[in-house]
């Protein structure tokens, strides 16, 4: 059976292609290729190519195609569940998790998991190597993150991204002491032009937008929490960084040195609210501050 079609009205005006994989949020630029060049994407009952032009108020029609089999293999990995009913799962993701598969990590990830926390109950629309996977935060990034049970709950998450009403809370501690105790950095985010594995600040990134504040400082580093409005790849890690203040421990943006007890940036997802996609109730999910995070905290006197 094939999935619903569902409206799209697009937000950011940009190519076909990239407006689609922004606007479905997980879904990748190649993918979103492939659906247009199998005509799933019309505007006006037309097909369109995917190097189109759009703008903001365009009015689009997608018909996702019908999800390859997952060959993937359950594994019995550990599950912090902090929130699950029929439509959603809410994860407590631990530092040093892959979120899905790739190369380099083709099992052992949160997909895994899940697959065996859920049996069969998981979203198609990402595809057979990221079923119910919404948004993602890094393998050395910890907390919450969210999947979709099926795919009218991922649709309606998704959506939530694209608005910005999907409210995520980030805290991190980054380099130096902050001029004000709170601020934004709306800056566009894209591909760093030498190095692929990287993103950076580019003119002619997508739009990225990160507000934060400070909870405790001194003169080596800040406690900050930071609110995402958009969600772009390491969008935290290169705001900061762009901003003179990098994550500690983050030394692909910017810090100076490893943090020992860290695997990496030292970033934590506390908090996400969202409207569920069943009851239209908002929902909010809590992680406490891990004890590595605390750790950090009291090595530098943020307590």
């Amino acid at each position: 059976m094939a999935l619903p079609s569902f409206p799209l009205t697009v937000t950011e005006p940009g190519r076909a292609d990239a407006v689609l994989a922004a606007a479905l949020d997980g879904l990748t630029r190649s993918a979103a290729q492939r659906w247009l060049d199998e005509g799933r994407v019309t505007q006006d009952g037309r097909a369109l190519k995917k190097n189109a032009r759009l703008q903001p108020g365009d009015e689009l029609m997608i018909s996702p195609p019908q999800p390859a089999p997952i060959d993937l293999v359950p594994q019995n990995i550990p599950l912090d569940v902090v929130y699950e009913d029929g439509d959603v799962i809410v994860v407590n993701k631990p530092v040093g998790l892959v979120v899905h598969p790739a190369p380099g990590h083709l099992d052992g990830t949160l997909v895994n998991a899940l697959l065996y926390h859920c049996k069969n109950s998981l979203s198609g629309i990402n595809g057979e190597l990221r079923p119910g996977i919404v948004h993602r935060i890094d393998r050395d990034t910890s907390g919450l993150i969210i999947a979709a049970k099926n795919d009218r709950a991922h649709l309606s998450l998704a959506a939530q991204l694209q608005d910005h009403s999907l409210f995520r809370l980030y805290h991190g501690v980054a380099a130096g002491a902050f001029r004000e105790n709170s601020g934004a950095v709306s800056a566009p985010i894209g591909r760093h032009r030498t190095d692929r594995k990287r993103m950076a600040v580019t003119p002619d990134g997508r739009e990225a937008v990160t507000h934060w504040q400070v909870v405790s400082a001194n003169s080596g580093c800040s406690h900050i929490t930071c609110r995402l409005e958009t969600g772009r790849t390491h969008q935290i890690r290169v705001h900061m960084a762009h901003i003179g203040h990098p994550l500690l421990g983050d030394t692909v943006y910017g810090a100076k040195k490893p943090v020992p007890g860290l695997a990496g940036q030292c970033l934590h997802a506390a908090q996400l609210t969202f409207t569920h996609p069943a009851t239209g109730e908002r929902v909010t999910v809590e992680a406490p501050l891990p004890d590595w995070f605390n750790a950090v905290l009291k090595r530098y006197g943020l307590e």
